[in-house]
């Protein structure tokens, strides 16, 4: 069965015209998006980042174009700030990702000679990337250069372990066996200052695993937070159902209706 009909690149360039000219009239005839700059702003972008993974893992492709747009959106208005003081412009951004994608893609983009870099796969693509990246302009040096530290702690803790392993300090296996390693140190430690500093071993290491796998720590987490609420939850209705208060219950029996929420979900998903 075929797929949609590509847009046509008119059709892009009215719609992205359009969705410019209405970010403008926001920015000069609406009190809030006059008073806001890129510091107010970016708390914004980053949520609607936030929101459009969790569509990307939802399978809803209707909320998945409706939180791209809220995206493109953010992106328009950083780059009409960006216009305001005359450091930039929305056309320039286009185009300095461009020629970004260009030189970071030599296995695909001839150089000045016509050779393209042969790869073997998605890793060693992913080893040119960060080479590329290390020799270019304006980055600040060292092997962990530019690694920002407002990062959420997992997706922080990635990118440092990705940052080593570009410079070959890696494992060639899944390390599985760090994890129970660091369990053992952890069920092992003393008192809470050695908990604290065993409990973020733990915890890099299984981020670690996540990289290993290609699964985001981050949204994989958030998914099993988000499981275990519902499970919760499930189990309460359970309990109301039978005419119990949950918070009145005793933890073995809060367990019981636990248990039985979790083969209920299960029978749902199957």
């Amino acid at each position: 069965m075929a797929g949609p009909e590509p847009s046509g690149s008119d059709d892009v360039a009215a719609a992205i015209a359009r969705l410019d000219a209405l970010t403008r009239r926001l920015r000069r005839e609406c009190p809030w998006d006059r008073e806001q700059d890129e510091r107010s702003i970016v708390p914004h972008t980053v949520e609607e980042a936030y929101e459009l993974a969790a569509a990307a893992h939802g399978d809803d492709d209707a909320k998945l174009l409706d939180e791209l747009g809220d995206v493109l959106f953010q992106v328009h208005f950083l780059a009409l700030l960006l216009e305001e003081r005359g450091a930039g412009s929305l056309a320039e951004v286009a185009e300095h990702v461009r020629r970004k994608l260009i030189r970071r893609h030599p296995h695909i983009f001839p150089d000045q000679d016509g050779a393209t870099v042969e790869v073997e796969g998605s890793a060693e693509v992913l080893r040119n990337w960060d080479a590329i990246k290390a020799t270019e302009a304006g980055r600040e040096p060292g092997l962990f250069g530019e690694v920002p530290e407002n990062l959420p702690g997992p997706l922080f803790a990635r990118k440092v372990q990705r940052r080593a392993a570009s410079s070959g300090f890696d494992f060639d296996h899944v390390p599985y066996e760090a994890v129970r390693a660091e369990l053992e140190e952890l069920e092992a430690a003393g008192d809470r200052e050695a908990a604290f500093h065993e409990v973020g071993d733990v915890l890099f290491a299984a981020v670690n695993v996540a990289r290993k796998l290609k699964v985001d720590p981050e949204l994989a987490l958030r998914a099993s937070a988000e499981r275990f609420r519902s499970r919760v939850q499930a189990a309460a209705d359970l309990a109301a159902s039978d005419g119990a208060a949950w918070h009145d219950l005793p933890a073995d029996a809060q367990l019981a209706y636990y248990a039985r929420a979790r083969v209920v979900n299960q029978e749902q998903a199957t």
